[in-house]
């Protein structure tokens, strides 16, 4: 035998399984941590108007994704299979249910993701190399409609460019991307610790402390949330026990979805050692360690700055500006490398677990083919390619922004100012991705009661009541995202039912019938 422990070579799938628990424990946080907890706070903040409810907002996150972690524990311990929350609602339901997720996950939610986080990763390595820049144009912004423009600048060229480098090094096998997962999650869990115990020690003042916290649950400049549906009031956080509902709920997008990608860890489930007892492990382990490290980051932030100050930061900015406070014009710098180093480990996450997910299908006979071949590194190198190519694409349209009365938005120069298709996408997919959250956690029931002799390693924590809690708020949140965010709703389902017509097309070609139809 080579000097492989025989827990590392192939399994009967042609996986190798190559993670430990540290290492699943590493892929959890880091395709958690990106951008949005340094910058999304300013949304929340808006959103709620006070310091208290924003720390209370990051709370509830925590404990929804928590709770949501420990119950797809179950669900991976007894199904610890490549392609994870795919090969959940394809037992719990049906194969069509598996795959309207999985081509959802292609389409947008994980290669949007991906897109967003190479371009977060260009737009902060901007700050420290300039001509990284999305307005210095190889191929300037070309409109194909009134709302529609595709282009190709330095920042989208650098962007591309992370996915080419990450996608090649993943392509050559699961120890080379274990190691970049491992390295830049210590390193951006570590720049995290830094930026909370720089704010809670040397950014705390006293000025921002009483302005937060002399009242912490009185509102201030709060935002008007207007719903989509006409015979619905407009409502603000201070419209009493509704209003403050409704803005809680509008508030929860930014911070779960800060929080989000924890589940990707199942979709590698062929790969982890011992996944009956790592996969719950690392779950439970990762979201925790995430969570908390995100609460103390608001508790910084508002210790170190008043809420008007977070609520305005530039571009919303929130740590960048706390960074200020503290080291002046080099704020911004560290807080740049920071956020470099957290978006190339969050996307190495990402591109790793995505096509594992294509595999699941292809092997379904519900994708393409040549997903479901492993290259001579036993990884999926043409899902992985497949996936590149998608989100380099998404990388590449642009919207012409306008203001409230459609007029096109232009900067001082009087140019058009354009923004990203992909942060479109991400915005429809939120409701989405909330009702596959909820239709994988009602399976937990499902499965209960449809295989009650199933091996069960781990079983829930709580279960029932814990996850049925989860159900009730994250369709609590569903609801409301319905009647106040309607615009970014109903496109969602969109998406996810061009999934339909796809299916029976791929179920008629399939060479062989999926399973459990």
């Amino acid at each position: 035998m080579s000097e492989r422990t025989v827990a590392e070579t192939p399994n009967s799938t042609g996986f190798v399984r190559g993670l430990g628990l540290w290492d699943a424990t590493m892929v959890v946080a880091g395709s958690m941590i990106g951008s949005g907890v340094f910058i999304v706070s300013a949304d929340i903040a808006r959103q709620v108007g006070s310091a208290g409810w924003l720390i209370v907002v990051w709370i509830v996150s925590g404990l929804l994704t928590v709770a949501a972690a420990l119950a797809y524990g179950e669900l991976a311990a007894m199904m610890p299979e490549a392609g994870g929350q795919y090969v959940f609602l394809r037992e719990a339901y049906s194969p069509f249910w598996g795959f309207l997720y999985g081509w959802t996950l292609f389409l947008v939610i994980q290669t949007g993701t991906i897109a967003a986080v190479a371009v977060a990763f260009s737009r902060f390595l901007g700050v420290l190399v300039p001509a990284v820049s999305p307005t210095r144009w190889i191929v300037p912004p070309l409109d194909v409609s009134g709302s529609y423009a595709v282009s190709l600048s330095t920042q989208q060229l650098v962007a591309i460019a992370m996915l080419a480098v990450l996608t090649w090094s993943n392509t050559r096998g699961l120890a080379l991307a274990r190691w970049i997962q491992n390295v830049f999650t210590s390193t951006k869990t570590l720049a995290v610790v830094g930026l909370i115990a720089i704010g809670l020690i040397v950014g705390a003042n006293g000025a921002a402390i009483r302005a937060n916290f002399a009242d912490a649950w009185a509102t201030h400049g709060a935002a008007t949330i207007t719903p989509d549906f006409g015979f619905m009031p407009a409502v603000t956080a201070t419209s009493g026990l509704f209003g403050l509902v409704v803005a809680f709920c509008v508030a929860q997008v930014g911070s779960l979805f800060s929080s989000d990608a924890w589940n990707n860890i199942t979709f590698a489930a062929g790969e982890v050692k011992d996944p009956r007892r790592t996969l719950a492990l690392a779950m439970a382990a990762g979201t925790g360690l995430v969570v908390t490290l995100y609460v103390l980051a608001n508790v910084a932030y508002v210790v170190t700055l008043p809420l008007a100050a977070i609520q305005h930061a530039p571009d919303d900015r929130v740590a960048t500006a706390a960074l200020q406070t503290i080291f002046g014009g080099a704020g911004a710098s560290i807080m740049a490398v920071a956020i470099v180093i957290s978006t190339f480990g969050c996307n190495n996450g990402l591109i790793l677990a995505g096509a594992r997910v294509y595999w699941a299908m292809a092997h379904d006979g519900l994708f393409f083919r040549s997903t479901g071949r492993l290259n001579r590194h036993h990884v999926p190198a043409v899902g992985l390619v497949l996936q590149c190519v998608w989100a380099s694409l998404l990388v590449l349209p642009r919207t012409r922004l306008r203001d409230a009365a459609g007029h096109v938005l232009r900067d001082a120069a009087g140019a058009p100012q354009y923004g990203n298709v992909y942060s479109n996408l991400l915005d429809y997919v939120v409701f989405a991705v909330l009702l596959f959250y909820i239709l994988t956690i009602a399976a937990l029931f499902v499965l209960r009661r449809t295989r009650p002799d199933a091996p069960r390693p781990y079983r829930a924590f709580g279960y029932p009541v814990v996850p049925a809690l989860y159900i009730v708020a994250a369709a609590v949140i569903s609801i409301v995202l319905i009647v106040y965010k309607t615009e970014t709703t109903w496109p969602g389902l969109a998406i996810v039912l061009t999934g339909v017509p796809v299916y029976a097309l791929w179920r008629r070609g399939a060479a062989r019938p999926a399973r459990g139809a």
